[in-house]
């Protein structure tokens, strides 16, 4: 029998895009295969055109192209707890690697979930260094390439602007990210792009590429400087202020709060609520698998969510609702009162000025003496993005979603989610994702004691949360009778780090069949690798899973087994050396049932007729569980 293995692989790009073509265009796929002709004339063209067309090319896009799609093999994401803060808790994470890797890793379980990525990538001025997306390289290698920082093969190289492939280097770093990425947002999700005139009008072609002219918004224009500076020849004295940040989204139409025109039609309010006319909106959603979160089963008005529900929305918002007066129970359920001064962005335009002025979001100046300000010490940064920069574009996506930012820098941008969240009681969580560059030994961030960017970054996280919870528990001591207390936001994070698998994926034969030969004396050496850790081999099987974030709940079933662990209290992993009828019962008797069941192939050794009962008996299990409106999941073995 052939049983369900966990997929070595983590992404199929081009087996996924032929899907979405299915889905649009169904003559045009066939046996899994794409019909070019028949797919022409499904967009109209019956005749052969000329191969010229309007478009930026470059020296080497088509590899750039084929890197976008091409999988990460034998890499993974280990998690590092030492550099962690409030691991238990957090749903922030901080990523360690080259971010287009990062990207790879996370596209599976991440796919269409982040609503806003900001990014500050290098503006390409000469000298500037550019990712070679080489993930593994040997020493000899990196020593030839010039400037070379990493030392696990991440290597960064200088862009000279006497070289001939000065914009195609450039482009060819940014082109793959930035079509990851997009498959990281969701359907109303936007993107920030920081840039200058360097490369601007290049990076404006390739988002029309990218993300469709149409979904392109416009740009905001930032006063980033408030002393002038020569920009061009200086023949003509051309002199400049500002710096552009390029908006496009997913899909333009399902982002509402971006759109320049009014939006027609009436809203109804056919409901009286405390302050007057109203609707009520549902403010439950299911609990089930991955969605359960016991952090979002509180009272509101005295009640707790129904059965198998949980609130959409935190506590603390949950709070300031009820001293609203803005939730209801109606017909036994509590209900989100909606009112019409709470929906005018629905009936007018809600302007988002282009002009951002220094004066009320600050200057790259002023980003940098926040940071200097934070670490206690001037760090040698020089360009950096004001925190109300930031917070402006945060607040306009809203109070609840994920931003991600892969070309984090000094954390400008976790360090303004946790302040915006504290301001305007938000859950906004955060993703960053930065390479380890050295800070090299005759600069101020290394004499501060930070010999990369990853190691400031995440002290700027930590000093900046410390600071938010110290300033709202000053504010919480000062309350006057009648006040309620504000809670401490969210200031943790996760740290994950890019390494080499732990997992001995090629150890079976063109039959499936374990390939003995290759198994050493012990069983953990032969399915692991040398240094793996249990919790990284979990985390390693999530990244194959869909909507199974890397902030979920991690518990060892101990009642079960010292090696048996429940993921996001979803998906049970069990690493047990030996499957014995005893531990399947104390499995089958969960109560929830887990989603999905994985477990390592030896550790059922020959006994066949066990593996069979135990795939067996619980795929039934889960699919009796799960019914006929929600997907049916399995068991997997790896």
């Amino acid at each position: 029998m052939d049983y369900p293995k966990v997929p070595q692989e983590i992404n199929n790009i081009v087996e996924d895009n032929v899907k979405l073509l299915a889905q649009i265009f169904p003559s045009a796929v066939k046996d899994g295969q794409v019909d070019f002709e028949a797919l022409k004339e499904e967009l109209g063209q019956f005749e052969e055109v000329d191969k010229e067309k309007y478009e930026l090319t470059w020296a080497g896009k088509q590899d750039a192209k084929k890197k976008a799609q091409e999988d990460v093999y034998n890499r993974t994401l280990n998690y590092i707890e030492s550099d962690s803060k409030n691991p238990e808790t957090t749903e922030n994470l901080y990523i360690e690697g080259d971010n287009l890797e990062v990207l790879k890793l996370l596209r599976q379980n991440y796919y269409g979930t982040i609503k806003m990525i900001y990014i500050d990538p290098p503006y390409n001025t000469d000298g500037d260094f550019v990712y070679n997306d080489k993930f593994k390289i040997s020493v000899e290698e990196s020593d030839i390439l010039e400037g070379a920082r990493d030392e696990s093969g991440n290597a960064l190289q200088k862009n000279s602007k006497s070289s001939n492939r000065f914009h195609a280097n450039w482009l060819n770093m940014m082109y793959p990210r930035l079509r990851v990425a997009k498959d990281l947002l969701t359907d109303d999700g936007v993107i920030f792009i920081s840039i200058d005139e360097h490369e601007y009008s290049n990076l404006k072609k390739v988002c029309d590429e990218i993300f469709d002219e149409a979904n392109y918004f416009g740009d905001i224009t930032w006063e980033s400087t408030t002393q002038p500076i020569n920009a061009g020849s200086a023949k003509f004295g051309l002199q400049k202020k500002t710096e552009p940040i390029l908006i496009y989204s997913k899909n333009k139409s399902n982002v509402p709060g971006f759109n320049v025109e009014e939006v027609n039609g009436d809203l109804s309010y056919p409901h009286i609520g405390k302050l007057g006319p109203c609707r009520f909106e549902i403010i439950e959603k299911s609990d089930a698998g991955s969605y359960n979160r016991p952090t979002m089963k509180f009272q509101i008005l005295g009640q707790y969510p129904r059965e198998g529900k949980r609130w959409q929305i935190g506590e603390d918002t949950a709070r300031l609702l009820e001293k609203e007066g803005k939730v209801e129970i109606v017909d036994g359920v509590v209900k989100k009162a909606i009112y019409p001064e709470d929906e005018l962005d629905k009936i007018q335009f809600k302007p988002f000025w282009s002009l951002f002025s220094a004066a009320e979001y600050g200057t790259a100046q002023t980003g940098k003496d926040e940071l200097n300000t934070i670490m206690g010490t001037p760090v040698g940064f020089d360009t950096v993005k004001s925190i109300s920069l930031i917070k402006k574009l945060l607040f306009h996506m809203g109070k609840e979603y994920t931003v991600l930012d892969f070309f984090s820098g000094s954390a400008t941008t976790a360090h303004a989610v946790m302040q915006l969240n504290s301001e305007d009681v938000g859950n906004r969580k955060f993703i960053m994702v930065q390479l380890p560059e050295e800070t090299g030994e005759n600069g101020d961030a290394y004499r501060a004691g930070y010999k990369d960017i990853c190691e400031l970054g995440k002290e700027r996280i930590r000093r900046a949360g410390e600071k938010i919870k110290q300033e709202i528990e000053a504010a919480n001591a000062q309350l006057k009778i009648g006040e309620e207390p504000r809670r401490v936001t969210d200031i943790g994070f996760k740290v994950f780090r890019t390494a080499d698998t732990n997992i001995k994926w090629n150890l079976y034969d063109a039959l499936g069949q374990l390939d003995t030969s290759a198994m050493t004396h012990t069983s953990d050496l032969a399915d692991f690798t040398m240094g793996f850790s249990d919790i990284d081999v979990v985390y390693e099987v999530m990244l194959r899973q869909k909507d199974a974030p890397l902030s979920s709940t991690f518990e060892t079933l101990t009642g079960i087994g010292s090696r048996t662990y429940l993921y996001g209290s979803a998906y049970l992993v069990c690493l047990e050396t030996e499957i014995t009828e005893n531990l399947i019962d104390k499995l089958a008797a969960l109560d929830p049932l887990p989603i999905k069941f994985i477990f390592r192939d030896s550790a059922f050794k020959d006994d066949i007729n066990l593996k069979d009962e135990t795939f067996r008996r619980l795929k039934n299990l889960i699919e009796r569980n799960s019914g006929l409106a929600k997907k049916t999941y399995t068991v997997e073995f790896i």
